[in-house]
């Protein structure tokens, strides 16, 4: 079995087509590498990248994508819907087949050790190859955001796990990782505020909300800690944000097992919290890549809720998950250029 990795690197750039273009190239010059897409979010000023290849050809690829992106974004003058630390904010390294997780490990560890050596931008690990518990999570790391790093830097438990505390200003911090194939979903609602699709998204995120007594205060447990509610799906992560280019809100969701929450499972839920509020769940978008897999078991579910046979081909399946998720409400959704099974 060929041993193949993704990488998903996300810049923090969506809107200037000619550094986007420079990033993809860089990518493209990299021998045993294949780039699968370049997804552009205007709205999140956000850029995310997948592409595949043998072990180390992908951190090569990473590297060079890292340094060029380095050169062309200016994080003093980024703004934009999505949470960040840095021009490349997040770099996971992801086992696709004939590796396994450790061999992602040693990848983020690599690309780490050489983006901060060289690059001079601070790195911390993330997921599975996070050094402490606290960093496992990306959204804990980039608590603060860019605008924040400076404070968190100087914070002695915030130490990089490579490169110094140096701020710096031009690049910020990346978080490199290890991980499961992950789903980035943003389900669309029927409404522009925003603050609606954040409540949807504290009502499902698997870490739920922190309890509030009835005059509005936080509740603590005896040692001080805040208590929190867990939400109603488990391995997700999600937020709310408001789509300018579409005038509508969108729960923006992070399936981090898909096995465990597929994205209809997601879509459901956020359509059943979403009319508890007086709004509806009208369609969703895949950024950046999705296995098969996850679109079948989406075609059967709605096929057997319609009464459908069980032997549907597996287009008629795609086809039925594509329609009942709304996956072309924003965008046209073309599975051979959406789904991984189909690019490789």
């Amino acid at each position: 079995m060929r041993p193949l990795v993704e990488c998903v690197p996300n810049f923090s750039e969506g809107r200037n087509v000619e550094i986007i273009d420079t990033i993809s190239s860089s990518i493209r010059t990299v021998d045993n590498v294949k780039l699968l897409s370049v997804e552009p979010d205007k709205d999140y000023n956000r850029t995310v990248v997948t592409f595949v290849g043998e072990p180390h050809a992908v951190e090569e690829a990473a590297f060079q994508a890292t340094k060029v992106a380095s050169e062309r974004i200016d994080m003093r003058t980024h703004k934009g819907e999505h949470p960040r630390v840095g021009a490349v904010d997040v770099v996971p390294f992801v086992p696709i087949s004939g590796v396994t997780m450790e061999d992602c490990i040693r990848l983020a560890n690599l690309y780490g050790a050489r983006v901060a050596r060289d690059l001079h931008i601070p790195v911390y690990l993330y997921e599975f190859a996070a050094t402490r518990p606290e960093r496992r999570n990306l959204a804990t790391i980039r608590k603060g955001e860019y605008e924040g790093l400076r404070v968190k830097l100087a914070d002695p438990a915030w130490k990089p796990d490579y490169g110094s505390t140096d701020f710096n200003e031009r690049s910020g911090a990346t978080v490199a990782g290890a991980r499961k194939f992950l789903i980035a979903y943003n389900v669309n609602l029927s409404t522009p505020k925003a603050e609606l699709a954040q409540e949807v998204a504290l009502r499902i995120r698997e870490s739920g909300r922190p309890m509030k007594s009835s005059n509005g205060e936080v509740v603590k447990d005896e040692k001080g800690e805040t208590i929190k509610i867990p939400g109603t799906l488990k391995a997700v992560k999600a937020m709310g944000v408001y789509l300018e280019r579409f005038d509508i809100a969108q729960v923006s969701i992070n399936l981090v097992d898909f096995e465990t929450t597929p994205p209809h499972v997601a879509f459901e839920e956020v359509k059943k919290q979403a009319a508890t509020l007086g709004i509806d769940a009208t369609g969703s978008e895949i950024v950046g890549l999705t296995p098969l897999s996850a679109l079948l078991m989406a075609g059967r579910f709605y096929a057997e809720r319609e009464g459908q046979p069980e032997s549907l081909s597996e287009d008629s399946l795609v086809a039925l998950a594509t329609r009942h998720l709304g996956l072309s409400q924003l965008e046209p959704f073309d599975p051979t250029k959406k789904v991984i099974d189909y690019m490789l």
